[in-house]
């Protein structure tokens, strides 16, 4: 047991031996360094950080590099400070953690370089020697994210998200979840500012939502579904966009203030009704409508009531007393062709809604009655019930000759058959039944 331990032992007074010699040999070369030998100061410095790595003694030679490192910086030479950051990085057998250490001592002192181009030739230098590290990539993550800043700041949009596609954060497993989150954020934002919406669509996979259930996450949320909204509003799909508004509105720090969820409230019902009509689309009109939040909206709920109850909605009624408020909002700004076009499919919902009305109460109808209900021409007419059948949201069949829209599917004479026999047995039986319990009523009267 004597003899297992001695080899440890030895390896201990030898790391042991090597802290006592750093601990010498660092002030002396601070002091021949301070003295104007920068170069001899760091050179001399390096047999001991290669007895120190040899050893794989980790923390003398983090302790060496990093010292040679406060040197150059304190020296003011960011040239010098560069060659030793390669040279001391490509050393045979380099350890991890002292390669780390320096890594982020030179991370720190990048701060202080004096001028752009400086700060640009260090983060290219660092950049290049933590390339393929997987040791030191969070070190990497944060200089690739200073370049990007650097880049946007210059106005080079292009190149700060360039610079910036290049990190996969989400296979990092060392990095905090949150940094990890905030830096897919600024990849999905700087790609947005670029117009790559297909890449911001893309990168918004990489991150559950359900990170954004805790509370600590909201300002992250909001972050995320914003861009998301843009993305939707760009692409025309409105019920995304309200999926996004509602998210953001259902956040915590929103719904705390007045100010703060009036507006994504009001995206919510107003991307709602720009929806085309489906089962999801309904579901989520119905869960909206009972949201008591929605009386601080009144020209919004009372948008959604109308299209909520069974009843016609005249466009007249509708453009008169809702458009100006709408046509004041940015979605519907008529000095946009955006807006027009919302404005626009706003008016085919409403048309829209007033069909599926009419098939509810009408089993046909006159085409010039339902062109007049519509306030619209009979062409007109025609092309929103031929989107309605094909979408299969109505049952319409029109009859051009005569000038007639039925709503009603014919039946098969065999199948109307069916359901009156079904029918007729069903009321037999309740016949017998009936007359049971008043003979049976009967016969205990008598009793």
């Amino acid at each position: 047991m004597a003899d297992e331990e001695k080899p440890d032992g030895k390896i201990r007074k030898q790391e042991e031996d090597y802290t006592k010699e750093v601990d010498d040999a660092l002030p002396k070369a601070v002091a021949q360094a301070t003295g104007g030998d920068l170069r001899g100061a760091c050179d001399g410095l390096l047999p001991l950080e290669k007895k120190a790595r040899i050893a794989s003694d980790a923390h003398s030679t983090g302790r060496i590099l990093e010292a040679i490192v406060q040197m150059c910086f304190d020296g003011k030479d960011w040239d010098m400070l560069g060659e030793y950051v390669i040279l001391l990085t490509k050393r045979r057998g380099a350890l991890k953690l002292a390669v780390q250490k320096m890594v982020q001592k030179a991370c720190v002192i990048l701060e202080e370089a004096p001028d752009k181009e400086t700060t640009l030739k260090l983060i290219d230098t660092l950049r290049t020697v933590t390339a393929g590290k997987i040791h030191v990539e969070i070190e990497r993550a944060r200089l690739t994210m200073k370049l990007s800043k650097m880049k946007e700041a210059d106005g080079d949009i292009a190149g700060a998200a360039d610079v910036l596609h290049e990190l996969q954060v989400e296979t990092y497993g060392s990095m905090d979840r949150r940094e990890k989150v905030e830096f897919i954020l600024d990849q999905m934002r700087l790609s947005l500012a670029k117009k790559d919406y297909v890449r911001t669509a893309i990168l918004a996979k990489k991150i559950s939502t359900r990170y954004f259930e805790k509370d600590e996450a909201a300002d992250l949320k909001l972050k995320f579904y914003r861009i998301l909204i843009a993305v939707g509003v760009y692409e025309n799909k409105y019920l995304d966009v309200c999926k996004y508004s509602h998210a953001v509105f259902n956040t915590k720090t929103i719904q705390a203030d007045k100010a703060e969820y009036t507006k994504p409230l009001e995206q919510v019902v107003v991307y709602l009704v720009l929806s085309p009509y489906d089962n999801e689309q309904s579901d989520l009109v119905a869960r909206v409508a009972v949201e008591e939040k929605l009386k601080d909206c009144k020209a919004h709920k009372d948008l959604l009531e109308g299209f909520i109850n069974q009843e016609i909605m005249p466009w007249g009624k509708v453009d008169t007393e809702a458009g100006p408020s709408l046509k004041a909002t940015p979605d519907f700004s008529q000095s946009t062709e955006e807006g027009k076009k919302r404005y626009d499919d706003l008016r085919r919902r409403v048309v829209e809604h007033n069909i599926r009305v009419m098939s509810k109460y009408y089993s046909s109808i006159k085409m010039d009655r339902l062109s007049a209900l519509l306030e619209l021409p009979q062409a007109q007419v025609e092309e929103f019930l031929s989107d309605l059948v094909v979408n299969k949201t109505v049952y319409a069949k029109m009859d051009r000759p005569n000038g007639i829209v039925n709503f009603r599917k014919a039946e098969d004479p065999t199948t109307v058959l069916q359901e009156w026999s079904s029918e007729a047995t069903k009321l037999m039986g309740l016949v017998d039944r009936a007359t049971h319990l008043i003979e049976k009523e009967k016969v205990n009267v008598k009793a």
